[in-house]
């Protein structure tokens, strides 16, 4: 059986956050799991019980796969509750810049599936009847230093012609309806926001529902691709084979996927007190700014304010607790100077590493040197978007379907 790294695990270990996420003090973010997997041959294993493991499990029993999900954590407690859980259409690199990256077919195509991904969550959701603060909002796309009025207006109109929603709001109007003082914004539909512990949770115990199999935590240690097969062996020696595994690890991914297209960044991110005086838009709408490094914002439930940002180009600084202090108190200060609200000091924040392409698309792919071997990871500032598409494009190839999309996110 072929060593992954040559040392002691499959992926990559990271420490995954700093300080405490708001959403774990929230009910229902748990599941139930097993100490050990019980048997030994499944359908398929997928590797990462967070949102994109959550999702791609919950399909794959839909379609009445036997599945097995293992996490060297607990379920719902690595990269996901870091998550702000702006569930957004808008893609990082906007439209105008994928275009040029990528060419026009791949970024109206990539564009689209984002914002049906979003709807089809929406909808999964409501179907599965998960309890899980999922609500449809409009989101506000501010100018900043890496995008200004004139470019704001083009990129609204390129967004329409390929039949996405998105208005051109000039400065004056963004004063008047939303207090902001800014050269322009886009304003556009098909985005939403939700508690993203409780989703994973629901989409975990509605796969669990179907027989899928949750333990943790066990830890993969090596992998080998057998005639047929995957085999999968553990930390505590045992080997779990199946005829395809799906690695869903985020950040901590596999040392084959390596690429120079593909590297791992810190972001910040903290719930503040209850607001009560909280404007009624500023309750329905999501906010982000094209500005290096950019603010992001939503409001939950409560009237806390969600927001995050302050990104820099490394993978460790994340770690630093005297640096979680600093941010905190930048992002506050931004907010405050932006919404000419009182706010104070946040209640709870934290950080963690994320992980970028240079296009802003995912990696959604059989592994390199596998054909029954998939990871999908390089989800940048659109986690839970890109997790919906990847259960999609994973899902479909397992049962031998195409995708008409997948082409757009293989390992580049």
């Amino acid at each position: 059986m072929k060593r992954m790294d040559g040392k002691d695990a499959a992926t990559r270990k990271d420490d995954l956050r700093t300080g405490r996420p708001y959403w774990l003090s929230t009910p229902r973010v748990s599941v139930r799991r097993r100490a050990d997997p019980a048997a030994d041959r499944f359908d398929v294993i997928v590797v990462g019980a967070g949102i994109s493991g959550a999702l791609i499990a919950e399909a794959l029993t839909r379609e009445g796969r036997r599945v097995l999900i293992l996490d060297r954590r607990e379920p719902v407690r690595g990269s996901t509750p870091a998550s702000t859980a702006m569930i957004q259409h808008e893609i990082d690199v906007p439209l105008s810049d994928l275009t040029r990256q990528r060419g026009a077919r791949a970024a109206n195509a990539v564009w689209r599936r984002s914002v049906r991904a979003v709807n089809d969550l929406v909808a999964l959701s409501r179907d599965l009847r998960l309890n899980c603060q999922m609500q449809k909002k409009p989101a506000l796309f501010l100018a900043g230093s890496e995008m200004d009025g004139e470019a704001m207006r083009e990129e609204a109109a390129l967004r329409r012609k390929i039949g996405i929603d998105a208005e051109w709001l000039d400065g004056a109007r963004l004063r008047d309806e939303y207090g902001m003082d800014r050269e322009a914004a886009i304003l556009s539909l098909d985005s939403a926001s939700a508690n993203p512990a409780q989703l994973t949770a629901g989409l975990l115990r509605a796969a669990k529902s179907r027989g899928a199999t949750i333990a943790a935590p066990v830890e993969i240690t090596d992998m080998a691709e057998l005639p047929g097969g995957i085999a999968l062996a553990t930390r505590d020696g045992r080997v779990l084979t199946c005829e395809h595994a799906v690695f869903c690890t985020g950040y901590e991914f596999l040392p084959q996927m390596r690429s120079p297209s593909h590297r791992v960044t810190s972001t910040w991110a903290l719930a503040t007190a209850k607001i009560p005086d909280m404007p009624d838009w500023l309750r329905r709408t999501i906010v982000w700014e094209a500005a290096d490094p950019y603010l992001y914002f939503r409001a939950e439930p409560s009237s806390r304010l969600i927001a995050g940002g302050e990104d820099e180009k490394a993978s460790d600084r994340n770690s630093d607790p005297g640096l979680l202090e600093r941010k905190s108190k930048i992002i506050i200060g931004k907010l405050e100077k932006l919404l000419g609200l009182e706010i104070g000091s946040s209640q709870y924040r934290w950080a963690a590493p994320f992980s970028v392409t240079k296009d802003g698309l995912p990696i959604i792919d059989r592994v390199k040197g596998y054909e029954r071997a998939w990871a999908v990871m390089g989800f940048g500032g659109n986690g839970i978007t890109f997790s919906m598409i990847a259960a999609q494009i994973v899902a479909a190839g397992i049962a031998g379907r195409r995708d008409p999309d997948a082409s757009y996110f293989r390992y580049r």
